[in-house]
């Protein structure tokens, strides 16, 4: 698997990536835990009024070493060099980091922020892994989606200790409906109010889409802006366990958008695909 630029990649190949992307993300998860156990944790203010801090960068300067080893004919966006105006050329397939996705929760000591990575191939994420480290959980995807326990700073387990992820038919009592700690707006809410929404849960990061991948959600409106790294990684997951992600037309979100600097639009994350097509 030297030469990851000739694709479509195989099932097989995908696994392999999946892996190792879980091994990764699982491994650095450390990193941030060590960060996280200090009482004062350092911190910037990057030009978007975004927040970073030394997890951050520790994570990213990890996650590049060891892609750079492993995958070395694969360029990779990653989010805090973007900040600093440094992306590689890439072609259709290129590789994904963030190194800590909702470093607000994470600076609020809430177990709800997660590393990501993924692997984008002809504008879709193909591979991806979400580690949560503070929860002690990863979740992983090629062809076929799957989550488990894994310490931070270990490795993931053997495949006899998986779980297949696959989404759930939309509930005959009610959606559930998952929205952003931190970016509630008025368009999401007024989305929701015409869905049968049953219940609504507020989730930090891309545990969002992990949690519609695991069947205990069913969807996830996002209006507000995010970027590529924020979502390939879940959606990824997501994809491969039966849901879907589509901006407003109905198309699938899109990735590979360098000349907006990998900014996303509007998009909505749904478990069951029939959902979408009647909203």
């Amino acid at each position: 698997m030297s030469d990851m630029t000739s694709l479509p990649v195989t099932a097989a190949d995908r696994l392999r990536l999946a892996r190792l992307f879980g091994d990764l993300a699982v491994s650095a998860g450390a990193l941030a835990m060590d960060v996280l156990s200090r009482a004062h944790i350092a911190t910037q203010i990057k030009s978007d009024t975004s927040p970073v801090t030394e997890a951050d960068e520790r994570v990213e300067a990890h996650l590049l070493e060891a892609l750079g080893r492993e995958l070395p004919d694969l360029p990779v966006v990653a989010e805090e060099q973007a900040a600093r105006g440094a992306t590689p050329a890439h072609g259709d397939a290129f590789l994904l980091i963030d190194p800590i996705d909702g470093t607000r929760e994470f600076l609020a000591r809430s177990t709800e922020f997660t590393i990501n990575i993924a692997l984008v191939a002809n504008a879709a994420p193909i591979v991806g892994a979400v580690s949560a480290p503070a929860q002690g959980r990863v979740w992983f995807a090629g062809a076929e989606s799957f989550m488990a326990d894994a310490a931070p700073g270990g490795a993931l387990p053997a495949p006899q200790d998986w779980r297949r992820l696959q989404t759930r038919n939309a509930p005959a009592r009610g959606l559930t409906a998952l929205v952003s700690k931190s970016h509630l707006d008025a368009e999401t809410i007024a989305f929701m109010g015409r869905l049968p929404i049953a219940d609504r849960m507020s989730v930090g990061s891309s545990l969002k889409f992990c949690a519609i991948a695991e069947g205990v959600a069913d969807v996830y409106p996002r209006f507000g802006p995010t970027m590529e790294w924020d979502t390939a990684a879940g959606d990824a997951i997501l994809r491969a366990a039966g849901g879907v992600v589509l901006d407003p037309a109905g198309a699938p979100l899109l990735y590979n958008k360098a000349q907006a600097r990998y900014r996303n639009g509007a998009f909505v994350a749904w478990g069951d695909p029939a959902s979408a097509a009647i909203s």
